[in-house]
């Protein structure tokens, strides 16, 4: 009888806060792994013959519908909408991994360099990074793309110095902070070297906030991308491209042929979605560990 009248224990699954970020994390990863295998399976279902080449549109008629022949239509140069969309996800990955691999390269070692060794290296280097932070972001990408030219190395390295200060920031300060903690005070007193602390040390500690920020900053790029490949800045036009694709389906909108804006910006809408939900799920779970 006792049973029936006792209190819940704790608050319920359905709205814990770490179900909450487990479901947005599941969410979110299965989003990018299917994005994920949409590219790795894509090149190989066009060599096999069973997808059409996403710069093929000769034979096709312009502004097709969809239909079964083309699921998701045709656009201004018969290029099947369907297969540029799929391809564009695989060219999104890419350029996106590339830029966030280099400025995890450049960001994280100078941001615990600044954090540890202090004095005038310190000093110069969050003035640099302080004014490209205060830049805005698709204004950077913009010059930079400009001035370095389209293709996706090209576009990388324009989204690259956006995200760089981001990481040395964080970085720097979480360096600052773990380089007063005892147990580094008992390696130095034990004659261990900067660089063996860096190493050893304090790369473990400081690198933990490091994927949620990954995971954000890929989403901002995905769009950046899309802006810059909407400004005809990012990728050349024989690369299927989301930004590129919705800039030249402007033209076919208001005359009701909304298929060839539709699908990329869908797609580039999920993808955002799932890596958004991906960061959030790890920021409430690494929120909830410490």
């Amino acid at each position: 009888m006792l049973r029936a009248f006792q209190a819940p224990q704790g608050p319920s699954e359905a709205g814990h806060p770490a179900s909450l970020a487990g479901r947005l994390a599941r969410w979110g990863l299965v989003i990018v792994l299917a994005y994920g295998l949409v590219a790795l399976a894509l090149p190989a279902l066009i060599q096999l013959g069973l997808l059409p080449d996403a710069n093929a549109g000769l034979e096709n008629p312009i502004y097709a519908t969809p239909s079964p022949a083309h699921w998701c239509g045709t656009d201004r140069l018969g290029r099947d909408v369907c297969v540029r969309t799929l391809a564009g996800s695989g060219v999104a990955l890419q350029v996106v991994l590339l830029a966030l691999t280099l400025a995890l390269a450049i960001g994280v070692p100078l941001g615990m360099l600044s954090g540890y060794l202090g004095g005038w290296l310190d000093r110069s280097l969050v003035l640099v990074m302080d004014t490209l932070y205060t830049l805005p972001v698709l204004l950077l990408s913009v010059v930079l793309a400009f001035l370095l030219g389209r293709g996706i190395p090209n576009a990388a390295a324009a989204l690259c110095v956006v995200y760089v200060p981001q990481y040395f920031r964080v970085v720097r300060n979480q360096t600052a902070q773990v380089k007063a903690e005892l147990f580094i005070e008992a390696a130095r007193s034990l004659g261990a070297g900067p660089l063996w602390i860096l190493r050893k040390y304090l790369f473990r500690n400081v690198i933990t906030s490091v994927p949620v920020l990954l995971t954000l900053n890929a989403a901002d790029a995905v769009l950046v991308l899309g802006g810059l490949g909407f400004l005809g800045l990012g990728l050349p036009e024989t690369i299927p491209e989301w930004g590129s694709d919705l800039q030249q389906a402007l033209t076919a909108v208001p005359t009701g042929i909304w298929w060839t804006a539709l699908f990329p910006g869908v797609a580039m809408f999920v993808l955002v979605l799932g890596l958004a939900f991906l960061g959030e799920g790890l920021e409430g779970w690494l929120g909830r560990e410490t």
